[in-house]
Protein backbone atom coordinates (compact mmCIF):
# COMPACT_ATOMS: atom_id res chain seq x y z
CA UNK A 1 0.00 0.00 0.00
CA UNK A 2 1.31 3.15 -0.94
CA UNK A 3 1.82 6.15 1.36
CA UNK A 4 1.55 9.28 0.75
CA UNK A 5 3.17 12.99 2.09
CA UNK A 6 2.08 15.99 0.98
CA UNK A 7 4.38 19.17 1.52
CA UNK A 8 2.81 22.94 1.84
CA UNK A 9 4.16 26.10 2.67
CA UNK A 10 2.68 29.04 5.27
CA UNK A 11 3.43 32.54 5.17
CA UNK A 12 5.95 32.59 2.63
CA UNK A 13 7.80 31.54 -0.40
CA UNK A 14 11.52 30.51 -0.07
CA UNK A 15 11.35 28.97 3.66
CA UNK A 16 12.68 25.82 2.87
CA UNK A 17 9.68 22.82 1.37
CA UNK A 18 12.30 21.83 -0.91
CA UNK A 19 14.57 20.87 1.41
CA UNK A 20 12.39 19.92 3.98
CA UNK A 21 10.73 17.85 1.42
CA UNK A 22 14.29 16.14 0.65
CA UNK A 23 15.09 15.72 4.49
CA UNK A 24 11.69 13.67 4.98
CA UNK A 25 12.63 11.63 2.11
CA UNK A 26 16.11 10.97 3.23
CA UNK A 27 14.90 10.03 6.87
CA UNK A 28 12.02 7.63 5.55
CA UNK A 29 15.06 6.06 3.29
CA UNK A 30 16.99 5.94 6.28
CA UNK A 31 14.67 3.27 7.75
CA UNK A 32 14.69 0.90 4.95
CA UNK A 33 11.75 1.89 2.30
CA UNK A 34 11.19 3.19 -1.13
CA UNK A 35 11.05 6.71 -1.53
CA UNK A 36 10.09 9.00 -4.36
CA UNK A 37 9.47 12.47 -4.31
CA UNK A 38 7.41 15.04 -6.83
CA UNK A 39 7.36 18.61 -7.25
CA UNK A 40 4.38 20.31 -8.47
CA UNK A 41 4.73 23.93 -9.70
CA UNK A 42 1.61 25.94 -9.55
CA UNK A 43 2.70 27.70 -13.13
CA UNK A 44 1.22 27.34 -16.13
CA UNK A 45 4.39 26.36 -18.17
CA UNK A 46 4.45 23.20 -18.90
CA UNK A 47 7.90 22.81 -17.87
CA UNK A 48 10.94 25.62 -15.91
CA UNK A 49 12.74 25.81 -19.59
CA UNK A 50 11.11 29.45 -20.02
CA UNK A 51 11.44 30.48 -16.58
CA UNK A 52 13.99 33.64 -15.46
CA UNK A 53 16.39 31.72 -13.50
CA UNK A 54 17.01 35.20 -11.65
CA UNK A 55 13.54 35.00 -10.99
CA UNK A 56 12.46 30.93 -10.42
CA UNK A 57 15.85 30.24 -9.82
CA UNK A 58 18.13 27.46 -11.82
CA UNK A 59 16.59 25.29 -14.29
CA UNK A 60 17.43 21.67 -13.21
CA UNK A 61 17.41 19.00 -15.85
CA UNK A 62 16.62 15.19 -15.56
CA UNK A 63 18.05 12.61 -18.07
CA UNK A 64 15.45 12.41 -20.02
CA UNK A 65 15.95 15.94 -20.95
CA UNK A 66 12.91 17.32 -18.42
CA UNK A 67 13.87 20.82 -17.97
CA UNK A 68 12.37 21.70 -14.22
CA UNK A 69 12.22 23.05 -10.29
CA UNK A 70 15.66 23.36 -8.85
CA UNK A 71 14.20 21.01 -5.80
CA UNK A 72 14.14 18.65 -7.86
CA UNK A 73 18.14 18.65 -7.42
CA UNK A 74 17.40 18.56 -3.66
CA UNK A 75 15.65 15.56 -4.00
CA UNK A 76 17.96 13.54 -6.17
CA UNK A 77 21.27 14.48 -3.67
CA UNK A 78 19.49 13.51 -0.83
CA UNK A 79 17.65 10.73 -1.66
CA UNK A 80 20.76 9.71 -4.18
CA UNK A 81 18.78 8.70 -7.23
CA UNK A 82 17.68 9.94 -10.82
CA UNK A 83 14.49 11.05 -11.32
CA UNK A 84 12.23 11.71 -14.61
CA UNK A 85 9.38 13.75 -16.22
CA UNK A 86 6.76 11.45 -13.57
CA UNK A 87 8.69 13.53 -10.66
CA UNK A 88 7.57 16.36 -12.22
CA UNK A 89 4.35 18.42 -12.75
CA UNK A 90 3.32 22.11 -13.52
CA UNK A 91 -0.78 23.51 -13.29
CA UNK A 92 0.27 23.68 -17.42
CA UNK A 93 1.10 20.13 -17.54
CA UNK A 94 -1.75 18.82 -16.11
CA UNK A 95 -4.60 21.02 -18.28
CA UNK A 96 -2.87 19.99 -21.34
CA UNK A 97 -3.24 16.13 -20.04
CA UNK A 98 -6.89 16.54 -19.19
CA UNK A 99 -7.10 18.89 -22.52
CA UNK A 100 -5.70 16.13 -24.71
CA UNK A 101 -7.47 13.67 -22.88
CA UNK A 102 -10.73 14.85 -23.82
CA UNK A 103 -10.13 15.24 -27.58
CA UNK A 104 -9.18 12.03 -27.74
CA UNK A 105 -12.90 11.26 -26.56
CA UNK A 106 -11.08 10.05 -22.85
CA UNK A 107 -14.23 10.80 -20.65
CA UNK A 108 -16.69 9.31 -22.70
CA UNK A 109 -18.73 12.39 -23.62
CA UNK A 110 -19.40 13.33 -20.00
CA UNK A 111 -18.47 16.99 -19.28
CA UNK A 112 -15.02 17.87 -18.37
CA UNK A 113 -14.56 20.22 -15.10
CA UNK A 114 -11.99 21.53 -13.00
CA UNK A 115 -13.19 19.75 -10.19
CA UNK A 116 -12.99 17.11 -10.08
CA UNK A 117 -11.08 16.14 -13.03
CA UNK A 118 -8.05 18.49 -12.87
CA UNK A 119 -7.67 17.16 -9.25
CA UNK A 120 -8.01 13.71 -10.14
CA UNK A 121 -5.26 14.42 -12.95
CA UNK A 122 -2.85 15.26 -10.62
CA UNK A 123 -3.44 11.66 -8.28
CA UNK A 124 -3.35 10.11 -11.06
CA UNK A 125 0.02 11.80 -12.05
CA UNK A 126 1.77 10.91 -8.51
CA UNK A 127 0.04 7.32 -8.83
CA UNK A 128 2.22 7.13 -11.93
CA UNK A 129 5.35 8.55 -10.44
CA UNK A 130 4.74 5.85 -7.67
CA UNK A 131 4.35 2.87 -9.67
CA UNK A 132 7.91 4.07 -12.31
CA UNK A 133 9.94 4.54 -9.24
CA UNK A 134 8.49 1.25 -7.44
CA UNK A 135 7.91 3.42 -4.29
CA UNK A 136 6.61 2.68 -1.07
CA UNK A 137 6.27 6.23 0.35
CA UNK A 138 5.17 9.10 -2.19
CA UNK A 139 7.03 12.86 -1.12
CA UNK A 140 4.83 15.50 -3.03
CA UNK A 141 6.14 19.24 -2.18
CA UNK A 142 3.70 21.84 -3.34
CA UNK A 143 5.45 24.83 -4.56
CA UNK A 144 4.23 28.36 -3.15
CA UNK A 145 2.17 28.83 -0.03
CA UNK A 146 -0.98 27.64 0.72
CA UNK A 147 -3.07 31.21 0.68
CA UNK A 148 -2.35 31.49 -2.99
CA UNK A 149 -4.73 31.12 -5.71
CA UNK A 150 -3.76 28.83 -8.15
CA UNK A 151 -2.94 26.50 -4.93
CA UNK A 152 -6.49 25.96 -4.30
CA UNK A 153 -6.87 22.79 -7.02
CA UNK A 154 -3.70 20.78 -5.59
CA UNK A 155 -5.02 21.34 -2.04
CA UNK A 156 -8.54 19.51 -2.80
CA UNK A 157 -6.36 17.18 -4.34
CA UNK A 158 -5.27 16.04 -1.07
CA UNK A 159 -8.65 16.40 0.13
CA UNK A 160 -9.78 13.83 -2.19
CA UNK A 161 -6.81 11.32 -1.78
CA UNK A 162 -7.03 11.88 1.95
CA UNK A 163 -10.84 10.68 1.66
CA UNK A 164 -9.91 7.97 -0.50
CA UNK A 165 -6.87 6.48 1.41
CA UNK A 166 -8.01 7.37 4.81
CA UNK A 167 -5.05 6.23 7.28
CA UNK A 168 -2.25 6.66 3.90
CA UNK A 169 -2.13 10.11 3.53
CA UNK A 170 -0.19 12.81 5.74
CA UNK A 171 0.30 16.53 5.43
CA UNK A 172 2.94 18.50 6.55
CA UNK A 173 2.81 22.55 6.90
CA UNK A 174 6.22 24.21 6.41
CA UNK A 175 5.96 27.67 7.53
CA UNK A 176 8.23 30.70 8.87
CA UNK A 177 7.98 32.60 12.77
CA UNK A 178 9.16 35.39 11.88
CA UNK A 179 11.41 36.79 15.28
CA UNK A 180 10.32 40.34 16.59
CA UNK A 181 12.62 43.18 17.66
CA UNK A 182 12.46 41.67 21.20
CA UNK A 183 14.19 38.47 19.84
CA UNK A 184 10.84 36.37 20.34
CA UNK A 185 9.42 33.54 17.62
CA UNK A 186 5.82 34.74 16.64
CA UNK A 187 3.18 32.23 15.83
CA UNK A 188 0.44 33.74 14.75
CA UNK A 189 1.86 33.56 11.12
CA UNK A 190 1.23 30.09 11.36
CA UNK A 191 -1.67 29.86 13.02
CA UNK A 192 -3.42 31.97 9.91
CA UNK A 193 -1.49 29.19 7.77
CA UNK A 194 -3.18 26.32 9.53
CA UNK A 195 -6.75 28.30 9.50
CA UNK A 196 -6.03 28.35 5.79
CA UNK A 197 -5.36 25.05 5.20
CA UNK A 198 -8.59 24.57 7.29
CA UNK A 199 -10.28 26.46 4.99
CA UNK A 200 -9.50 24.08 2.29
CA UNK A 201 -10.83 21.02 4.13
CA UNK A 202 -7.55 19.87 5.14
CA UNK A 203 -5.64 20.00 8.48
CA UNK A 204 -2.09 19.74 9.08
CA UNK A 205 -0.69 16.35 10.70
CA UNK A 206 2.91 17.93 11.46
CA UNK A 207 3.61 21.70 11.32
CA UNK A 208 7.25 22.06 10.34
CA UNK A 209 8.54 25.72 12.07
CA UNK A 210 10.76 27.27 9.95
CA UNK A 211 12.85 29.99 12.14
CA UNK A 212 16.03 32.16 12.58
CA UNK A 213 16.10 29.76 15.91
CA UNK A 214 14.60 26.92 17.72
CA UNK A 215 11.73 26.92 18.80
CA UNK A 216 11.45 26.63 22.59
CA UNK A 217 8.33 24.83 24.38
CA UNK A 218 6.36 27.60 25.34
CA UNK A 219 5.19 28.58 20.82
CA UNK A 220 5.43 24.40 20.22
CA UNK A 221 2.27 24.76 22.82
CA UNK A 222 0.83 27.61 21.42
CA UNK A 223 1.02 26.29 17.80
CA UNK A 224 -0.52 22.82 18.82
CA UNK A 225 -3.00 24.48 20.67
CA UNK A 226 -3.91 26.90 17.79
CA UNK A 227 -3.49 24.50 15.36
CA UNK A 228 -5.35 21.30 16.90
CA UNK A 229 -2.62 19.38 16.66
CA UNK A 230 -0.30 17.62 19.62
CA UNK A 231 2.76 19.27 20.98
CA UNK A 232 5.10 16.88 19.45
CA UNK A 233 3.58 16.82 15.96
CA UNK A 234 5.60 20.53 15.88
CA UNK A 235 9.02 20.12 14.63
CA UNK A 236 11.44 22.56 15.48
CA UNK A 237 13.80 23.92 11.90
CA UNK A 238 15.91 26.32 12.85
CA UNK A 239 18.49 28.06 10.80
CA UNK A 240 21.85 25.70 10.55
CA UNK A 241 24.90 26.14 8.95
CA UNK A 242 24.14 23.24 6.04
CA UNK A 243 21.07 22.04 4.42
CA UNK A 244 22.51 18.50 5.20
CA UNK A 245 22.31 19.11 8.61
CA UNK A 246 18.23 19.20 8.22
CA UNK A 247 17.76 15.27 8.70
CA UNK A 248 19.35 15.06 11.80
CA UNK A 249 18.01 18.03 12.85
CA UNK A 250 14.26 16.92 12.12
CA UNK A 251 15.73 13.92 14.19
CA UNK A 252 15.97 15.96 17.35
CA UNK A 253 12.62 15.95 17.59
CA UNK A 254 12.07 12.70 16.22
CA UNK A 255 10.21 13.96 13.01
CA UNK A 256 11.07 9.92 11.74
CA UNK A 257 8.95 8.48 14.41
CA UNK A 258 6.60 10.92 14.38
CA UNK A 259 5.49 10.00 10.77
CA UNK A 260 5.70 6.45 10.62
CA UNK A 261 3.39 6.31 13.74
CA UNK A 262 0.61 7.98 11.89
CA UNK A 263 1.21 6.48 8.66
CA UNK A 264 0.98 2.98 10.74
CA UNK A 265 4.52 1.98 9.56
CA UNK A 266 7.21 0.24 11.46
CA UNK A 267 10.89 0.86 10.73
CA UNK A 268 12.59 -1.65 8.46
CA UNK A 269 15.54 -0.53 9.48
CA UNK A 270 17.64 3.04 10.67
CA UNK A 271 20.63 3.84 9.21
CA UNK A 272 22.43 7.27 8.96
CA UNK A 273 25.94 7.30 9.73
CA UNK A 274 27.37 8.33 5.96
CA UNK A 275 24.77 11.04 6.48
CA UNK A 276 26.50 11.91 9.81
CA UNK A 277 29.86 11.60 8.98
CA UNK A 278 29.18 14.33 6.09
CA UNK A 279 28.06 16.98 8.80
CA UNK A 280 30.84 15.77 11.24
CA UNK A 281 33.02 16.80 7.61
CA UNK A 282 31.19 20.18 7.17
CA UNK A 283 31.22 21.08 11.04
CA UNK A 284 35.12 20.12 11.79
CA UNK A 285 36.74 21.28 8.10
CA UNK A 286 38.99 24.31 8.53
CA UNK A 287 41.37 24.92 5.87
CA UNK A 288 39.48 26.96 3.32
CA UNK A 289 39.46 26.91 -0.39
CA UNK A 290 38.00 30.11 -2.22
CA UNK A 291 36.18 29.01 -5.22
CA UNK A 292 34.87 32.32 -7.49
CA UNK A 293 31.78 32.12 -9.61
CA UNK A 294 31.79 34.03 -12.74
CA UNK A 295 28.55 34.35 -13.55
CA UNK A 296 25.26 36.83 -15.24
CA UNK A 297 22.15 35.30 -13.19
CA UNK A 298 23.16 36.76 -9.53
CA UNK A 299 21.11 40.58 -9.54
CA UNK A 300 17.43 40.51 -8.61
CA UNK A 301 17.12 44.30 -7.88
CA UNK A 302 19.43 45.16 -4.58
CA UNK A 303 19.72 41.36 -3.27
CA UNK A 304 21.98 38.30 -4.77
CA UNK A 305 19.87 34.94 -5.70
CA UNK A 306 22.48 32.46 -5.21
CA UNK A 307 19.53 30.03 -6.45
CA UNK A 308 20.62 30.66 -10.14
CA UNK A 309 23.40 28.31 -9.90
CA UNK A 310 22.39 26.17 -6.60
CA UNK A 311 23.40 22.78 -8.08
CA UNK A 312 27.05 24.39 -9.24
CA UNK A 313 27.11 25.93 -5.54
CA UNK A 314 26.01 22.09 -4.09
CA UNK A 315 28.80 20.63 -6.33
CA UNK A 316 31.32 22.52 -5.20
CA UNK A 317 30.55 21.81 -1.70
CA UNK A 318 30.60 18.16 -2.01
CA UNK A 319 33.85 17.58 -3.23
CA UNK A 320 35.19 20.50 -0.98
CA UNK A 321 33.73 17.91 1.95
CA UNK A 322 35.58 15.21 0.08
CA UNK A 323 39.14 16.92 0.54
CA UNK A 324 37.72 18.19 4.39
CA UNK A 325 38.07 21.78 2.98
CA UNK A 326 35.60 24.46 3.95
CA UNK A 327 34.29 25.90 0.66
CA UNK A 328 33.81 30.13 0.36
CA UNK A 329 32.00 30.89 -2.54
CA UNK A 330 32.45 34.04 -4.16
CA UNK A 331 30.36 36.04 -6.92
CA UNK A 332 32.43 37.46 -9.14
CA UNK A 333 30.42 39.02 -12.11
CA UNK A 334 31.04 38.97 -15.33
CA UNK A 335 30.46 42.70 -16.13
CA UNK A 336 33.04 43.90 -13.81
CA UNK A 337 36.16 42.58 -15.73
CA UNK A 338 35.88 44.64 -18.82
CA UNK A 339 39.09 46.28 -17.02
CA UNK A 340 42.03 44.51 -17.43
CA UNK A 341 43.27 45.68 -14.04
CA UNK A 342 39.88 44.47 -12.24
CA UNK A 343 41.60 40.60 -13.47
CA UNK A 344 43.89 40.40 -11.22
CA UNK A 345 41.85 39.94 -8.29
CA UNK A 346 41.49 36.70 -9.96
CA UNK A 347 45.10 35.50 -7.92
CA UNK A 348 43.09 35.64 -4.72
CA UNK A 349 41.22 32.45 -5.24
CA UNK A 350 42.21 29.46 -5.35
CA UNK A 351 39.59 28.86 -8.37
CA UNK A 352 37.26 29.90 -10.90
CA UNK A 353 34.31 28.52 -12.31
CA UNK A 354 32.33 29.98 -15.07
CA UNK A 355 29.03 28.47 -15.48
CA UNK A 356 26.49 27.84 -18.17
CA UNK A 357 24.22 30.77 -19.46
CA UNK A 358 22.63 32.27 -22.33
CA UNK A 359 22.94 35.36 -24.56
CA UNK A 360 25.66 38.34 -24.57
CA UNK A 361 25.94 39.97 -21.85
CA UNK A 362 28.99 39.51 -19.70
CA UNK A 363 30.58 37.75 -22.65
CA UNK A 364 33.59 39.30 -23.28
CA UNK A 365 34.17 39.52 -19.28
CA UNK A 366 34.07 36.03 -19.14
CA UNK A 367 36.86 35.73 -22.22
CA UNK A 368 38.79 37.88 -20.10
CA UNK A 369 38.88 35.86 -17.00
CA UNK A 370 39.42 32.89 -19.10
CA UNK A 371 42.32 34.20 -20.87
CA UNK A 372 43.55 35.11 -17.55
CA UNK A 373 43.29 31.76 -15.63
CA UNK A 374 44.42 30.27 -18.42
CA UNK A 375 48.32 32.83 -18.25
CA UNK A 376 48.53 32.65 -14.68
CA UNK A 377 47.66 29.13 -14.35
CA UNK A 378 45.06 29.78 -11.83
CA UNK A 379 42.48 26.61 -11.86
CA UNK A 380 39.38 26.92 -14.19
CA UNK A 381 36.62 24.42 -14.81
CA UNK A 382 34.11 25.80 -17.46
CA UNK A 383 30.24 24.39 -17.74
CA UNK A 384 28.82 24.27 -21.08
CA UNK A 385 28.66 28.05 -22.23
CA UNK A 386 32.12 28.23 -20.21
CA UNK A 387 33.72 25.81 -22.08
CA UNK A 388 32.71 27.50 -25.03
CA UNK A 389 34.13 30.24 -24.02
CA UNK A 390 37.20 28.65 -23.16
CA UNK A 391 37.37 27.34 -27.01
CA UNK A 392 36.78 30.99 -28.04
CA UNK A 393 39.20 32.78 -26.31
CA UNK A 394 42.38 29.86 -27.12
CA UNK A 395 41.11 29.96 -31.20
CA UNK A 396 41.51 34.37 -30.06
CA UNK A 397 45.25 33.50 -28.55
CA UNK A 398 46.90 30.59 -30.06
CA UNK A 399 45.21 30.72 -33.42
CA UNK A 400 45.35 34.41 -34.05
CA UNK A 401 41.68 34.38 -34.94
CA UNK A 402 40.95 37.77 -33.05
CA UNK A 403 36.82 37.83 -34.43
CA UNK A 404 36.89 33.72 -33.33
CA UNK A 405 33.28 34.04 -31.62
CA UNK A 406 29.87 31.97 -31.42
CA UNK A 407 27.15 32.81 -33.44
CA UNK A 408 24.75 32.84 -31.26
CA UNK A 409 26.94 36.15 -30.26
CA UNK A 410 28.04 37.02 -33.39
CA UNK A 411 26.02 35.86 -36.54
CA UNK A 412 28.22 36.84 -38.91
CA UNK A 413 31.59 36.36 -37.76
CA UNK A 414 34.20 34.60 -39.95
CA UNK A 415 35.53 32.44 -37.77
CA UNK A 416 32.30 30.62 -35.89
CA UNK A 417 34.06 28.32 -33.87
CA UNK A 418 31.07 27.87 -32.08
CA UNK A 419 27.81 27.16 -34.12
CA UNK A 420 24.62 25.74 -34.75
CA UNK A 421 24.52 22.31 -36.55
CA UNK A 422 22.54 21.97 -39.74
CA UNK A 423 19.54 20.09 -38.76
CA UNK A 424 19.44 22.79 -35.48
CA UNK A 425 19.04 25.20 -37.70
CA UNK A 426 15.91 23.74 -39.42
CA UNK A 427 14.63 23.58 -35.98
CA UNK A 428 15.09 27.31 -35.48
CA UNK A 429 13.61 28.61 -38.94
CA UNK A 430 10.81 26.38 -37.73
CA UNK A 431 10.89 28.40 -34.49
CA UNK A 432 10.88 24.92 -32.48
CA UNK A 433 13.41 26.56 -29.81
CA UNK A 434 12.88 23.67 -27.35
CA UNK A 435 13.62 21.06 -30.44
CA UNK A 436 16.77 22.57 -31.50
CA UNK A 437 17.81 21.99 -28.02
CA UNK A 438 20.57 19.19 -26.53
CA UNK A 439 18.66 18.13 -23.55
CA UNK A 440 19.23 15.02 -21.06
CA UNK A 441 21.43 12.74 -20.92
CA UNK A 442 23.99 11.55 -23.50
CA UNK A 443 26.78 9.49 -23.85
CA UNK A 444 30.80 10.72 -24.20
CA UNK A 445 33.90 8.71 -24.75
CA UNK A 446 37.05 9.90 -22.73
CA UNK A 447 40.25 10.03 -24.12
CA UNK A 448 43.01 8.32 -22.27
CA UNK A 449 45.66 9.43 -21.04
CA UNK A 450 44.16 12.73 -20.15
CA UNK A 451 42.67 14.92 -17.67
CA UNK A 452 38.74 13.77 -18.17
CA UNK A 453 40.05 9.88 -17.98
CA UNK A 454 41.96 10.41 -14.85
CA UNK A 455 39.17 11.91 -13.18
CA UNK A 456 36.02 9.27 -14.58
CA UNK A 457 38.65 6.21 -14.94
CA UNK A 458 36.24 4.94 -17.47
CA UNK A 459 35.98 4.76 -21.29
CA UNK A 460 32.23 5.56 -21.67
CA UNK A 461 30.28 8.09 -19.35
CA UNK A 462 26.77 9.55 -19.49
CA UNK A 463 26.02 13.19 -18.98
CA UNK A 464 23.19 15.62 -18.98
CA UNK A 465 22.97 18.48 -21.27
CA UNK A 466 21.53 21.61 -21.55
CA UNK A 467 22.30 23.61 -24.53
CA UNK A 468 22.00 24.61 -28.17
CA UNK A 469 25.31 25.41 -29.85
CA UNK A 470 28.03 23.40 -30.29
CA UNK A 471 31.87 23.48 -30.99
CA UNK A 472 32.39 23.79 -34.94
CA UNK A 473 33.95 20.46 -36.34
CA UNK A 474 35.50 22.56 -39.03
CA UNK A 475 37.97 24.08 -35.97
CA UNK A 476 38.58 21.29 -34.47
CA UNK A 477 41.72 19.99 -35.77
CA UNK A 478 43.26 23.36 -35.87
CA UNK A 479 42.63 24.01 -31.97
CA UNK A 480 43.71 20.33 -30.94
CA UNK A 481 47.53 21.55 -33.40
CA UNK A 482 47.95 24.42 -32.04
CA UNK A 483 47.57 22.56 -27.95
CA UNK A 484 43.88 22.08 -26.75
CA UNK A 485 43.03 18.76 -26.22
CA UNK A 486 39.47 17.57 -26.52
CA UNK A 487 39.13 14.91 -24.25
CA UNK A 488 35.52 13.80 -24.55
CA UNK A 489 33.77 13.68 -27.73
CA UNK A 490 30.62 12.00 -28.82
CA UNK A 491 30.73 8.48 -29.95
CA UNK A 492 30.84 9.11 -33.31
CA UNK A 493 33.60 11.98 -32.79
CA UNK A 494 31.33 14.54 -34.05
CA UNK A 495 30.25 16.36 -30.79
CA UNK A 496 32.69 17.86 -28.56
CA UNK A 497 32.14 17.23 -25.27
CA UNK A 498 35.14 17.92 -22.95
CA UNK A 499 38.04 20.33 -23.61
CA UNK A 500 41.36 20.78 -21.48
CA UNK A 501 45.03 21.76 -21.34
CA UNK A 502 47.34 18.86 -19.90
CA UNK A 503 48.80 18.49 -16.76
CA UNK A 504 52.17 19.61 -17.87
CA UNK A 505 50.81 23.14 -19.22
CA UNK A 506 48.14 23.86 -16.37
CA UNK A 507 47.44 22.92 -13.32
CA UNK A 508 43.41 22.30 -13.92
CA UNK A 509 42.29 23.95 -16.92
CA UNK A 510 38.96 22.21 -18.19
CA UNK A 511 35.35 22.84 -19.62
CA UNK A 512 32.77 20.30 -20.17
CA UNK A 513 29.90 20.93 -22.56
CA UNK A 514 27.33 18.96 -20.48
CA UNK A 515 26.32 20.21 -16.58
CA UNK A 516 28.39 17.72 -14.37
CA UNK A 517 27.06 19.50 -11.72
CA UNK A 518 23.78 18.13 -11.81
CA UNK A 519 24.78 14.55 -11.13
CA UNK A 520 26.94 15.02 -8.04
CA UNK A 521 26.14 14.03 -4.48
CA UNK A 522 26.85 14.97 -1.54
CA UNK A 523 28.33 11.59 -0.51
CA UNK A 524 29.71 11.20 -4.33
CA UNK A 525 31.31 14.44 -5.54
CA UNK A 526 31.51 14.60 -9.39
CA UNK A 527 35.07 13.49 -10.90
CA UNK A 528 35.19 16.63 -13.05
CA UNK A 529 34.34 19.02 -9.75
CA UNK A 530 36.28 16.85 -7.66
CA UNK A 531 40.01 17.04 -9.60
CA UNK A 532 39.20 20.90 -10.06
CA UNK A 533 38.83 20.84 -5.98
CA UNK A 534 41.61 19.03 -5.59
CA UNK A 535 43.95 21.38 -8.20
CA UNK A 536 42.45 24.55 -6.21
CA UNK A 537 43.26 22.72 -2.73
CA UNK A 538 46.93 22.63 -3.65
CA UNK A 539 47.18 25.68 -5.63
CA UNK A 540 50.03 27.88 -3.72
Amino acid sequence: MTKYIFIVGGVMSGVGKGVAAASIGKIIQSRGYAVTAIKIDPYVNLDAGTMNPTEHGEVFVLDDGMECDQDMGNYERFLNCDLSAANYMTTGSVYQSVINRERNLGYGGRCVEVVPHICLEVLNKIDKAAAKNKAEVVIVEIGGTVGEYQNILFLEAIRILKIKKPGDVLLSLVSHLPIQGDGELKTKPTQYAARTLNAAGLQPDIVIARAGAPLDKKRKEKIAFNCSMEEKDVISAPDVKSIYEIPLNFEKDKLGEVILKKLNMDPKRQDMKDWQKLVETIHSAEKPVKIGIVGKYFGTGDFILADSYISVIEAIKHAAYFFKRRPEIHWLNADDFSDPASLKKLSEYDGIVVPGGFGSRGVEGKIAVIRRLREKKIPFLGLCYGMQLAVIEYARSMLNLKDANTTEIDPETKNPVIDILPEQKKLLEAKNYGGSMRLGAYPAAIKKGTVAYAAYTEHLISERHRHRYEVNPAYVEKLEKAGLVFSGFSPDRRLMEIAELPKSVHPFFAGSQFHPEFKSRPLKPHPLFREFIRAAAGKK
